[in-house]
């Protein structure tokens, strides 16, 4: 198993880089003294649910009778779709905002722990059943960079501005487009070897 392989494959499904306008956006409102500690919340929310989806992946997948070909295809399509969305945003989510204080919906769920985090997540759970601990650290590390930068978002909007960010995000699309083909293959390689 490559460690820094899966860390990095997740950091860049969670997309922080992506999610800095969203949450700048969706804290707009809330008092500057509760932004920190919303933000804590919201991320430590997050991790749990990315670990709950490690840990009980696998048995999801036995109980739904889904094959690994399964998850590796379908996840592959939902991350190049997510790709697709981040080098071709169809409209912006920065324009709309909420008087309310946001409690895990979106930002916990489905900003930082989305569907294709979460379908990676289970993937790596069945592929790597026996190495769970390792895969913790991977889940782990991978939200642990998100989480920074997420917290310096206001200092990274300022350096680097909209354009620096949406530059950031498109590269990153093109990259988690390569690692979605990728998945797509192994899944129809594995769904023909059987």
């Amino acid at each position: 198993m490559d460690l820094l392989g899966l860390i990095v494959t997740l950091f860049i499904v969670i997309d922080p880089f992506g999610n800095i306008p969203i949450f700048t956006n969706v804290l707009q409102n809330v008092p500057e003294e509760r932004r920190q500690k919303i933000l804590v919340r919201e991320l430590l929310i997050a991790l749990a649910v990315m670990l709950i989806f490690l840990f009980i992946g696998k048995n999801v997948m036995d109980f739904l009778e889904l094959k690994p070909a399964t998850l590796r295809v379908s996840g592959g399509v939902v991350l190049f779709v997510i790709a697709l969305g981040m080098i071709f945003p169809a409209k912006s989510m920065l324009g709309e905002s909420d008087e309310d204080e946001p409690f895990i919906v979106p930002l916990a769920v489905p900003l930082m722990a989305g569907p294709s985090a979460l379908a990676l997540i289970m993937l790596f759970s069945v592929k790597y059943h026996d190495q769970l601990a390792s895969l913790s650290v991977a889940v782990f590390s991978a939200w642990l960079i998100s989480a920074v930068v997420l917290f310096f978002s206001t200092a990274l909007m300022k350096q680097l501005g909209r354009k620096g960010m949406r530059a950031i995000e498109r590269l990153m699309g093109m990259v988690l487009i390569m690692i979605a083909v990728q998945m797509l293959l192994e899944g129809i390689a594995t769904f023909f070897m059987k």
